[in-house]
C-alpha cells in the first residue's frame, strides 16, 4: 500500500473518531440517580420536605443545559396531597412541566478528572405556572467516570408570588385548615448527567 494510500485511511479514520467524539457529546440526565427537593413550612414551625420523582434533561454540545420538570410526579408521601398540589398549586391540566434553562462551561466540564470537582455560580432560568424568571444557584459540579453531577451548595430560594402560585398557596392553606403556608419554598437539586447516552 502506497505511502499516500495510508495517509488517506489516517485521515479518514481521524475524522470518522472527531465526528463520532462530536455526536457523543450530548449529556443525558439520570432520573434515577438524580433528586430534586423543595421544602414547605406551614403552620409557622411545621418543615417537610417534598420531591419531584420525573426528571429529564441534557446537556448540549454548546453547554446549553435544560432540565424538565414533570409537576405530577410531586412526592409529598401523602396521596392526597399530592393531588391538591397538582390541581390546586400548580395546576398540572395547564402546566404539566417547569424547565430549567442555563449554560456551563463545557470544556471546564470535560477537562475535569474523575473524582475532581469545582464550584460554580450559574445563572439560569426557571418557567413555572406560566411565569419565567432568571435565578442564580451556587453548585459544585463533580466529574464521575461516565459523567457529572451538579449539586446545589445551598437551596435556591424560590417565592410563590413570582411565579403567580400565591393564590394556590392559598387554596391549599384553606383545605388542610393551616394558619399559613410560606411563600418562601427553598429549593435544592443534585443531578446526574451521562454522557453519550
Amino acid at each position: 500500500m502506497s505511502t499516500k494510500s495510508l495517509q488517506t485511511r489516517f485521515m479518514t479514520l481521524l475524522f470518522a473518531l472527531m465526528f463520532a467524539g462530536t455526536a457523543q457529546a450530548r449529556w443525558s440526565l439520570d432520573n434515577d440517580a438524580s433528586r430534586l427537593s423543595f421544602i414547605t413550612v406551614k403552620a409557622e414551625h411545621v418543615a417537610e420536605v417534598h420531591t419531584f420523582d420525573m426528571l429529564s434533561g441534557t446537556i448540549g454540545d454548546d453547554g446549553e443545559v435544560e432540565i424538565t420538570i414533570q409537576l405530577a410526579s410531586v412526592n409529598t408521601m401523602i396521596p392526597i396531597r399530592n393531588e391538591r398540589m397538582q390541581e390546586m398549586l400548580f395546576e398540572t391540566n395547564l402546566f404539566p412541566q417547569a424547565t430549567i434553562t442555563g449554560n456551563i462551561n463545557l470544556e471546564a466540564l470535560t477537562g475535569l478528572e474523575a473524582g475532581a470537582s469545582l464550584a460554580r455560580q450559574i445563572d439560569f432560568t426557571l418557567d413555572l405556572h406560566g411565569e419565567s424568571l432568571g435565578l442564580t444557584a451556587d453548585v459544585q459540579i463533580t466529574r464521575t467516570g461516565e459523567g457529572v453531577v451538579v449539586s446545589t451548595l445551598q437551596p435556591i430560594i424560590v417565592m410563590a408570588d413570582s411565579f403567580a402560585l400565591t393564590a394556590g398557596v392559598e387554596k391549599l392553606r384553606e383545605v388542610a385548615g393551616l394558619p399559613g403556608i410560606s411563600r418562601a419554598v427553598p429549593v435544592s437539586f443534585t443531578v446526574v448527567f451521562e454522557q453519550g447516552h
